[in-house]
């Protein structure tokens, strides 16, 4: 076992090495060239820090990436090259199996190769180290350069959204029509509302999320304060002098920086409190009829992604189909569009509950052309409707046949792939040409890398290691561990037991995962099982293991905001709407409320993010 409790990123990266060695025999990855690109990597590793792991090898994958979806040759600008070759020195031996000397895909490539090659130039993509000042800096300076190109699409008149290709002016007209008939029946009240688990701008948490403390004039035109902020007629009576008092403003979003990847951290724009309650509501039923409706089934989806998944996979055996990438997607919907494309009921409902500006770290109020930043519960559905209504329109019925949109992940048939880009990118949208898998037979779509029909979605670690003990750092290097074991690379599965069993002590182990609690899937002989005993009660052997369970505030408010919270919070299905009536003709839904309920304590507030270990039975 490691004597030292801080983990070396190195090491278990040089250990991943080995592994890929083993996996390919040493008649191809000889133990010279693992020796060389091992020396070769603590290099530049030293002279470079972890930005190589996380950043430059990244790079060079996403070169490789774009030479087998594309109809380029693999760049490796910034590695040592073969003498008269395109391929670098830096495993070198791998990429001979992939590519041609002058950097071109081979005719019939060795799949297992650009496995383990994605695997080796990924491995450290999602690494959430501290990003440069200067990194978010752009973040932000992006966020506002998106909003001056909206300026194109916005401020139209009705019916004349100014489109940059005309042709595609009748795709707008087509598309508004198919909308108005998909949402016909849509009734924009029915809905539940709800908290969602980020943030607000206005910094409320836990039980003062349940205390609305001011109104927005826009969203009660449409939702009106005693019906959706009230517990019952009861409630706003009882609360009635409160409720005269309340100040009618306007509230803005406010933006955060959160960890992404290497390329810097995600820009989310939280929303007000009052808005987020509706937008919850509103995008969750709005989400659950077009997954039902006749219209859109099997075509538009949010709450199942194999769908994406299975058919990048398929792609990636025909080549008949594509996926495409939508950059800086739900930066991009504008208001203009969605005012042009959405039927008037649905669209006055969709403005009402979209904050008008969000305010900038230092300060700054930006007004958003934009429809809505991501943070807003509806940016998703509307982003995944919209590309979905174009495209429809834009594209034969019989040529768009296996059309897919999960969000800004978009499946499309490759016959009409550069008319689908055309067609997005003449309202403003933008398709990420270098993540799109248009030619070849690479395809990525909803966490599916997939290359001539082979899974080759490498382990991305995540979470950066600590030292001490925390449920986050114990899950997730867990979590990595068993995923490099069960995929081969056994040596590192290995070293990274040997670093949590030195700072975590006995880690329980469990085969199949089946037990309640995070485990080990294989045999480690530094591990000390856990203690056992035998549950009388239960008449079953338990084990004394650690488990992760919430931190949890226990505060007592108002009796009616605790019943608030029970009807909007206590039902399981709470992405199912308790009635529905229109959906693909289906008769109204009878179930009652209380049919699905599990254990639910509205005295106690759990604290996101704060999870802690602790050990039980189990």
């Amino acid at each position: 076992m490691e004597s030292t409790k801080s983990l070396d990123n190195v090491v278990v990266f040089t250990s991943l090495l080995l592994d890929v060695s083993i996996t390919l025999g040493q008649e191809i990855y000889t133990p010279r060239s693992l020796r060389l690109d091992t020396v070769k990597v603590k290099k530049r590793v030293a002279a470079e820090g972890i930005e190589f792991l996380t950043k430059t090898l990244p790079r060079l994958g996403h070169a490789m990436q774009m030479a087998l979806s594309g109809d380029v040759p693999l760049d490796s600008t910034g590695f040592r090259k073969e003498a008269g070759s395109e391929i670098p020195k830096l495993f070198g031996n791998l990429f001979a199996r992939v590519f041609s000397r002058d950097g071109w895909v081979l005719q019939t490539p060795c799949t297992n190769s650009v496995w383990l090659l994605r695997q080796i130039l990924f491995v450290y993509y999602k690494y959430e180290i501290p990003n440069d000042p200067s990194l978010e800096r752009k973040v932000l300076a992006q966020f506002k350069e998106t909003e001056s190109d909206l300026s194109r699409h916005v401020d139209c008149q009705f019916c004349h959204l100014r489109v940059q290709n005309r042709q595609f002016d009748n795709v707008i007209y087509k598309a508004r029509a198919r909308l108005k008939v998909l949402l016909e029946d849509f009734d924009v009240r029915n809905i539940l509302p709800r908290h969602g688990p980020g943030a607000v701008s206005t910094r409320e948490t836990g039980p003062d999320k349940y205390t609305f403390g001011r109104i927005n004039e826009r969203i009660a035109s449409i939702y009106p304060w005693d019906e959706y902020y009230y517990s019952s007629l009861g409630h706003l009576c009882d609360d009635y002098q409160t409720f005269q008092g309340l100040p009618v403003t306007e509230s803005f979003a406010r933006v955060i920086l959160v960890p992404k990847d290497s390329r810097g951290p995600r820009l989310i724009s939280c929303e007000p409190l009052c808005f987020q309650w509706i937008q919850q509501g509103l995008g969750r039923a709005l989400s659950y009829y077009l997954e039902h409706h006749h219209m859109t089934m099997g075509e538009v989806h949010f709450s199942d992604q194999r769908l994406n998944r299975d058919a990048a996979l398929l792609g990636s055996i025909t080549g008949n189909t594509c996926t495409l990438d939508l950059k800086e997607a739900s930066d991009r919907v504008s208001v203009s569009l969605v005012q042009q494309l959405f039927p008037e009921h649905v669209c006055s409902a969709l403005l009402a509950t979209r904050t008008i500006a969000t305010t900038m770290p230092d300060g700054e109020v930006v007004y958003l052309k934009k429809f809505a930043p991501m943070g807003s519960a509806l940016c998703f559905p509307v982003l995944a409707l919209t590309t979905w209504a174009l495209l429809t329109a834009g594209i034969d019925a019989k040529a768009r046949k296996g059309l897919l949109v999960y969000g800004d992940d978009v499946i499309v048939p490759k016959a009409c792939a550069s008319d689908a880009i055309n067609i997005l990118e003449s309202v403003g949208l933008r398709v990420n040409l270098n993540k799109s898998c248009i030619n070849g037979l690479f395809r990525e779509s909803c966490g599916m890398d997939a290359f001539r029909g082979i899974d080759v979605t490498p382990v991305r670690f995540r979470t950066v290691w600590s030292s001490t003990p925390s449920a986050e750092v114990y899950t997730s290097w867990l979590a990595y561990a068993n995923s490099m074991y069960v995929r081969g690379f056994i040596n590192a599965a290995y070293k990274i037991a040997d670093y949590l069993l030195a700072v975590y002590g006995s880690i329980p182990m469990d085969s199949d995962l089946q037990g309640p609690f995070p485990a080990l899937v294989f045999y480690h002989p530094d591990n000390v099982a856990p203690r056992t005993r035998i549950n009388r009660s239960f008449q079953k052997k338990e084990q004394y293991v650690r488990v992760v369970v919430p931190k949890t505030e226990r505060k007592e408010i108002d009796g009616w905001k605790m019943l608030l919270r029970f009807f909007t919070e206590a039902k399981r299905a709470s992405t199912t709407p308790i009635y529905d009536r229109t959906v693909s003709q289906q008769k109204p839904n009878q179930e009652s409320p209380l049919d699905t309920l599990e254990p639910f304590c509205v005295r106690v507030y759990t604290q996101r993010g704060r999870e802690k270990l602790r050990y039980r039975w189990r």
